[in-house]
């Protein structure tokens, strides 16, 4: 079956099998907007959708049915003429616009105000903010294996620590981890969240704290040398970093007056004006400023660093690792590296991938005896082997199960006469909530596939219920048709002929026209209407493969249907 899951198309196949939504354990509460401090937000419904507003979390609301403002107010949140309420809550397909940018969201959205400001916070699955964030804070020198260490950062980042936020669990800016609303560039990113869902840092049996960064500067730091109260923790230690500096030391170099940094200094709350000295007083390990002595007040250099930024641009001082000398009235730095410094350096994973390094190498350079395993349970994903498959499981009695998978396969390979170009991997979760919080399934869903990764239910679950083969058949089936298919190939054709090889299909009258198919199939919200979709694709399939023959269509599915014969199927 087709469904929206993280932004993207993802193939499916539906089992029945129990219908519980995903709990509010798998979500976090994501500050919204949190820079601008606005003080009013458009709501409008996005096209084709429904939206509504309530004055309560677990209230029925009203739809949405014209274009609405929502103002900030002494005592809560005015809509219309309404009274004022301490908070609202959003509901169902809403584009809101402040600021001059609109943005369309699917998740709850609750909406209070604070000191005369908006607040804004979006309840999003934790899987579905991991690759938010992985798609905003990853480069253009990234690749997969890069991405996965990123994703296990960020997801650790975001459960394992308290963030400071009254009104929600992390902001959508750097204080926390930086979340671009719109835009592009989320597939790989999708990729690297769907491959590593639900992994997290552990160091000897406790939840590792994590950070990332930009560029290390050829050596990483210690979170004592960013922050200087922060408790010593041993699998974040300052060390050299040969990966990062592989294409030359990033450099940089910037002149600030003692009038800018003054008002800076001052309006972070740092330094009273009047001073005219600037020295660094305390190096770390790694010989980055810790601490500062402005005029006689000392401060943190991470303070000065980030009362900067806010102030004056974030390309000024990119790092804590400089000198500084003074020329008249102004102060010239010279440094390596950007970011903070502590935990993962991107250029250096980035690099790492590049060497054809894997994600746990990349987090054992960074995270040293710290290891990726499942948040719920702290237990290490576990390979077992299969003949052109290998299964990620928690359990090693899953083994057991490895000549049905086999079998699945073959089967998979003889009704398509398709083979896979590389291995095949299936992740198996340890329960049904893992497998939905981690991949956003609906519930009557017991597999899916993505490429050439299959995430499923238990293997214990579908094998207890007699479905284990006909399950995995299905998935290994989507699997060979996806490698086989080209960018042109209509997802009807792709998911046709899995279902005719699956299962078969009797020849009658399909009840959706094939021009409407395509959406049907990607937008079907029930199981009923998902697997009607899917009955029309597999007659049409059906239809093509008895007219022109499988060699055909198997060119057809890479290069796309002539829109003659495409037509010609109703």
């Amino acid at each position: 079956m087709i469904r929206r899951a993280l932004g993207i198309l993802l193939l499916t196949t539906g089992v029945a099998l129990s219908h519980a939504a995903v709990p509010a354990a798998g979500a976090l509460r994501v500050g919204l907007w949190t820079l601008w401090h606005d003080k009013e937000v458009s709501v409008s419904t996005e096209p084709g959708m429904s939206a509504f507003l309530a004055n309560c979390e677990s209230c029925s609301g009203s739809p949405i049915t014209q274009p609405l403002t929502l103002r900030a107010a002494a005592d809560g949140v005015a809509a219309r003429n309404r009274v004022a309420q301490p908070s609202l809550f959003l509901s169902g397909g809403i584009q809101l616009s402040a600021h001059g940018e609109s943005i369309t969201l699917h998740n709850p959205v609750r909406i209070s105000a604070r000191k005369g400001e908006l607040v804004l916070a979006i309840t999003l699955p934790v899987e579905s903010y991991v690759e938010r964030v992985v798609a905003s804070e990853s480069g253009d020198a990234d690749s997969l294996e890069s991405l996965k260490a990123l994703a296990i950062v960020v997801r650790s980042f975001a459960l394992h620590q308290a963030h400071g936020h009254a009104d929600y669990d992390v902001c959508d800016s750097t204080h926390c981890q930086l979340i671009h609303w719109t835009g592009g560039g989320r597939h790989a990113a999708h990729q690297a969240t769907l491959a590593t869902a639900g992994e997290t840092l552990w160091f000897h049996g406790r939840r590792a704290e994590a950070w990332f960064h930009q560029n290390c500067g050829g050596h990483t730091a210690a979170p004592g040398e960013t922050w200087p109260r922060a408790k010593p923790m041993p699998w974040l230690l300052s060390r050299a970093d040969p990966y990062c500096t592989a294409g030359g030391a990033r450099e940089w170099a910037s002149t600030l007056s003692l009038i800018d940094l003054t008002q800076a200094l001052a309006a972070a709350g740092l330094a009273r004006p009047g001073w005219k000295t600037l020295n660094v007083t305390r190096r770390g390990e790694s010989g980055r400023a810790v601490t500062l002595k402005v005029g006689e007040t000392e401060i943190a250099a991470e303070d000065f660093r980030l009362s900067v930024g806010r102030s004056l641009g974030w390309g000024r001082v990119l790092s804590n690792w400089y000198e500084v000398s003074q020329r008249g009235g102004e102060f010239v730095f010279h440094g390596r590296g950007s970011g903070h410094g502590v935990g993962l350096c991107q250029a250096g994973a980035a690099a790492m991938a590049g060497q054809g390094r894997d994600a746990e190498q990349i987090l054992a350079q960074y995270f040293p005896g710290a290891d990726a395993e499942d948040e719920a349970t702290g237990q290490p994903w576990q390979l077992l082997r299969g003949q052109g498959f290998l299964v990620e499981t928690l359990a090693a009695a899953d083994s057991t199960y490895l000549p049905q998978i086999n079998q699945a396969l073959a089967e998979a390979e003889e009704r398509s006469s398709l083979r896979p170009s590389g291995a095949i991997t299936l992740r198996a979760f340890p329960s049904v909530n893992a497998f939905r919080e981690g991949t956003l399934a609906p519930g009557w869903v017991a597999a899916f596939t993505e490429g050439n990764w299959i995430g499923s239910q238990p293997l214990t679950t579908l094998a207890g219920r007699k479905l284990l083969v006909t399950v995995l058949r299905h998935e290994f089936l989507h699997a060979l048709v996806e490698g086989h298919a080209g960018a042109n190939g209509p997802l009807w054709l792709r998911e046709g002929l899995v279902e005719l090889w699956a299962d078969g299909v009797p020849e009658n009258a399909p009840a959706i026209k094939i021009g409407e198919l395509d959406a049907s199939l990607a937008h079907a919200s029930t199981e009923a209407a998902s697997e009607k979709a899917h009955r029309a694709a597999a007659i049409y399939a059906r239809r093509l493969l008895d007219r022109y023959g499988r060699a055909e269509v198997l060119g057809w599915l890479h290069s796309g249907i002539p829109a003659n014969i495409a037509a010609g199927l109703n």
